[in-house]
């Protein structure tokens, strides 16, 4: 929808993270997108998984929702999608009546910006339509961490936490397990029934919500096919005749062809993370899921053939100059937008999300732009095979002194703001009120300056339907989303602790903390292959072959969630 905002930035970020999770929830929302542990204590050589053999029977039973109908279905793992202009007076209503019992429930949650006023319509409306009296302890969300550290070490939390993956390290999963209640009494199997919103929750989302082998949290589903996406200036591309590549050789031609330095015209950004994703590179979003069983041994990504690869033809991109000199500067985010608009690159991998807000932000200035996603393919030019991401990042949690009755107000909001896309539910959430929060013109709903002040940030965090795309204003650019990733779906593949949620002991933090600096070394020039190969070693010798053999036993014991 047209943004009203400044655009996500282009970096792999939290907030561009929670762009890519919320892709099916937030990045409809008329503004900017939001903002990518269990078993036992991680004292130092405690960790552990959310696939113990016994999680099945702890999940609720999934039950696909019949409210609304979209109109492009769900296929190898991609986002629904909708393409059709909106009409109020159609909207369904899928919580037919209030569930709430109008207690009051407190929700810390991280916050990017100015939070509100607790008194402002937006809140208002949701907490009357739902029957609670949610009141929002917003915190700083880059300095979340400090804070729910402080509150989970004390007596003193409130009735929900929220709590990105992000911000899960150290001792927050042991917190989990010992501050939050069991959900599993009134989620479990049928009994998710009451609440038919989160019954349509994927299961694979919901698989992440076991801590210490009880289901205690409530997530924000997202897809699992990759959220990167290699974009282009389509309009140039068609203009000048260029042929989208179907191969590394063939990328690397093209650069050189597009390439004109004097006339300040460069082929891409750093092409790195579609480097990962052409040579089958284990994906590095989380660290169990670059780990995976290769012919009875677990491998990490670091340690394969297809790793060092990727980073050589990453390498020569920028060796042949075809790599805008912003990004040797390590400048890929902040300016990625204008220059793009330019035509000063012509190709950036990011989040799938930009694919729209790129298009909304120059639909009147520059009305020949058009952006567009380029397929992943194989560096050899034949299929490519893409690696799952995980499938929810973002959780709530509800405190284990909660009564029943507090627990039942948090559930009646779940099940409120996880409503489909096309129903009265899904726009309060997250649009607000009609007038007052956004406005709707030839079927497409923006954002008033209050809708973007008051409606972000808040009860799309409490849970969220499974992963949407829907743009009136763009139906093109929806559809396209949707079916690029059914196409790469059609070739992602899950590793060996896909869907799980890892908690590694805390002596192992630290051991990849350098390898992110020395990728973009070698790439630059400034190091070589040999160094990573260097680095591998030391990283083996220094506790990565007992990690190595701690996931296995995790394995052993629990099993692989792939599928």
């Amino acid at each position: 929808m047209t943004p009203n905002a400044a655009s996500a930035p282009s970096g792999p970020s939290r907030r561009t993270f929670l762009a890519s999770t919320a892709v099916a929830t937030a990045a409809v929302a008329g503004g900017m997108p939001l903002l990518a542990a269990c078993g036992a204590s991680d004292s130092g050589s405690g960790g552990g998984s959310s696939a113990g053999k016994g999680a099945q029977k702890l999940l609720p039973a999934y039950v696909a929702g019949s409210v609304v109908t979209p109109d492009i279905p769900s296929k190898n793992g991609s986002a629904i999608g909708f393409t059709g202009k909106l009409d109020l007076a159609t909207l369904k209503t899928s919580v037919p009546k209030k569930l709430g019992k109008g207690g009051k429930v407190t929700v810390m949650a991280p916050f990017w910006g100015s939070p509100p006023k607790q008194d402002n319509p937006y809140y208002d409306a949701m907490n009357d339509m739902i029957g609670v009296d949610v009141q929002w302890q917003n915190q700083d969300g880059n300095t979340y961490d400090q804070k729910l550290g402080a509150v989970l070490a004390s007596s003193d939390v409130p009735d929900v936490v929220v709590i990105p993956n992000w911000n899960m390290g150290g001792k927050i999963p042991t917190a989990i397990i010992s501050k939050f209640a069991d959900l599993g009494p009134y989620l479990s199997g049928d009994r998710v029934k009451d609440y038919p919103n989160l019954a349509a929750i994927p299961t694979d989302a919901w698989r992440r919500c076991i801590f210490g082998g009880k289901l205690r949290g409530l997530p924000m589903p997202s897809s699992y096919v990759t959220n990167i996406v290699p974009l282009y200036r389509k309009d140039i591309f068609d203009k000048e005749g260029y042929e989208v590549p179907r191969s590394a050789v063939e990328f690397l031609s093209l650069a050189k062809e597009i390439t004109n330095a004097k006339a300040k015209r460069w082929a891409c950004m750093d092409m790195k993370w579609t480097a990962w994703q052409m040579f089958s590179v284990l994906s590095g979003s989380e660290k169990p899921l670059g780990w995976n069983l290769v012919d009875g041994k677990l491998v990490n990504r670091i340690e394969t053939d297809e790793y060092l690869e990727a980073l050589e033809w990453t390498r020569k991109l920028f060796a042949a100059g075809v790599v805008h000199p912003d990004a040797m500067l390590g400048k890929n985010a902040p300016d990625a937008g204008p220059k793009f608009a330019a035509g000063e690159f012509l190709i950036y991998p990011n989040d799938i999300s930009q694919w729209w807000s790129r298009t909304a932000e120059q639909a009147t200035q520059n009305p020949d732009y058009k952006i567009w996603g380029m397929d992943v393919y194989g560096h050899d030019g034949g299929d490519p095979q893409v690696w799952a991401e995980q499938p929810a990042g973002i959780f709530a949690f509800v405190n284990k002194k909660a009564s029943e009755s507090v627990v039942r107000d948090v559930l009646a909001v779940a099940n409120t703001t996880a409503a489909p896309y096309g129903t009265k539910e899904y726009m309060a959430t997250n649009y607000g009120v009609e007038g007052t929060h956004y406005t709707v013109k030839d079927g497409v709903p923006t954002k008033t300056t209050r809708g973007n002040n008051e409606v972000i940030n808040a009860y799309v965090m409490i849970a969220s339907p499974a992963a949407t795309i829907a743009h009136p204003d763009f139906p093109d650019v929806a559809k396209a989303q949707v079916e690029w990733q059914q196409r790469m779906g059609s070739f992602t593949r899950k590793s060996s602790f896909f869907g799980q949620m890892i908690t590694e002991p805390s002596r192992y933090t630290n051991l990849m903390d350098d390898f992110e600096t020395l990728e973009d070394d070698i790439t630059r020039g400034r190091k070589k292959i040999s160094d990573m190969q260097q680095a591998v070693a030391e990283w083996k010798s220094k506790g990565g072959d007992k990690l190595r053999d701690w996931y296995q036993k995790l394995l052993d014991d629990n099993g692989s969630s792939a599928s």
